[in-house]
């Protein structure tokens, strides 16, 4: 069955879902259970029962990043949270971190569990290896939500460029000194009650630029433990280097003609910018793009219960794609990027080409 028709050229703003109760029930039991699989214990979260959605994670966090929708998500849905590899509570070994290999591991674990269809919900680095989940396994892919994710294209915020660097490995053992994580939380709280300082433009504010302080601070200390930094370097050197993202969706994006798609991003994010959801919905004709006005980067925690109204929303006016290899092989033997079907405006699709041309001459 097809995707859905496409949305137009502007971002959409779905009616909220008919699902009569989205919050979370006291008797909705999220569990966290572990497989061992290739020698590697794998954790993950899971919950209630019905078609199945896989979320997926950033880089450097882990599965309880969506505590706050899984008990909602649950009431309709089986939903499984892994923690990837090197992260969370999954083993942290010297191995492949790259996205083609993360997307294998999404593929073993929903192999384990008996499971054979799934919408894919990615968030960040997560919603790289979503896509990659796509296209490496489309038998498995029914749906994708992109959420602030990774791999549109190469822009992506400095800070990240630096952590590429070596001596970061050595920024980070600091973190295991007593006190300077206390310090850091304080420190960031700090910024970002300053006042806003007149003539200085608030998109250098370190308020907006601390927009998301409270889950990166999080995140940094989680990286005290010496193995999950590690794994973190290994992750974020084989994505990004000091010229941006490394991988990016634009060549492939093509494959997702009969895939229903939707991208949910916070207009506030200064991880992964807002004009990067701009550009993939160009790059995607098809798909639809929700915008979060007063969240960043993780607008799932900004506002839990109107990002369960549009996913759910999503999952009910859609049918999910059933896999066609016949079509699959036509597009990849005659297709292509197609520029003519870009929607947006001027200065949007001029981007995309932009980008794409970019990550063809890049060396």
């Amino acid at each position: 069955m097809s995707g859905p028709q496409p949305p137009g050229p502007t971002a959409t703003r779905p009616k909220a879902s008919a699902t009569p109760n989205l919050r979370p029930v006291s008797d909705t039991e999220v569990r966290v259970e572990y497989h061992t699989i290739h020698g590697y214990r794998r954790a993950y979260r899971i919950a209630g029962s019905g078609p199945a959605l896989l979320l997926i994670h950033g880089i450097g966090d882990n599965s309880s990043t969506w505590n706050e929708i899984i008990p909602m998500l649950a009431q309709h849905y089986t939903v499984i949270a892994p923690d990837l590899l090197g992260h969370g509570r999954s083993d942290k070994p010297r191995a492949d971190y790259s996205v083609p290999a993360f997307a294998n591991g999404m593929r073993d674990l929903l192999v384990v569990l008996g499971i054979n269809k799934v919408t894919v919900v990615g968030h960040s680095l997560g919603g790289g290896v979503a896509m990659q989940f796509c296209y490496q396994f489309p038998r498995f892919a029914e749906r994708l939500v992109l959420v602030a994710a990774g791999g549109v294209t190469r822009e992506v915020n400095p800070a990240l460029r630096l952590a590429t660097l070596p001596v970061v490995n050595e920024i980070l053992t600091l973190l295991r000194i007593p006190g300077v994580m206390p310090a850091v939380r304080t420190a960031t709280s700090a910024l970002v009650s300053l006042p806003h300082v007149p003539f200085v433009p608030r998109s250098i504010s370190p308020k907006n630029a601390l927009n998301d302080h409270e889950d990166l601070v999080r995140v940094l200390g989680d990286l005290a433990d010496p193995h999950a930094s590690a794994a973190f370097l290994r992750t974020l050197r084989a994505v990004v280097d000091w010229r941006g993202q490394a991988v990016t969706m634009l060549d492939r994006c093509y494959l997702t003609e009969r895939l229903p798609v939707l991208f949910i991003w916070g207009e506030k994010d200064t991880v992964i910018p807002y004009e990067h959801a701009l550009i993939g919905h160009a790059a995607i004709p098809h798909s639809e793009l929700v915008p979060f006005p007063n969240a960043g980067h993780f607008p799932f925690h900004d506002d839990p219960e109107r990002f369960v109204q549009v996913v759910t929303g999503f999952l009910e006016r859609t049918d999910p794609v059933d896999f066609d290899p016949q079509n699959w092989r036509e597009l990849m033997s005659t297709g292509g990027v197609r520029p003519e079907e870009f929607v947006g405006d001027e200065e949007t699709v001029e981007a995309v080409l932009d980008a794409i041309e970019d990550e063809r001459s890049a060396t």
